[in-house]
């Protein structure tokens, strides 16, 4: 038997916290792990890190230690 917000079990007795939660299936399951996905977002991070790196060795004349111990 079942009320409003909680749950009368065969004793009479109610209980507050038997109430389940709903469960469902994340559909986006196919963007996480090792992906196509997930391999194409990592190889494209780490170009513009790259880069990145590159650019500031030569907008600075330092590498990323040697502007770090600078500091």
């Amino acid at each position: 038997m079942r009320t409003n917000s909680s749950i009368v079990d065969d004793q009479g007795l109610m209980n507050n916290f038997a109430i389940e939660p709903k469960i469902y299936v994340d559909e986006q399951g196919d963007r996480t792990g090792f992906t196509p996905y997930a391999e194409l977002l990592n190889g494209r991070l780490a170009m513009i890190g790259f880069v990145s790196l590159i650019a500031l060795e030569v907008l600075t004349g330092q590498g990323i230690i040697g502007l770090l111990t600078s500091l």
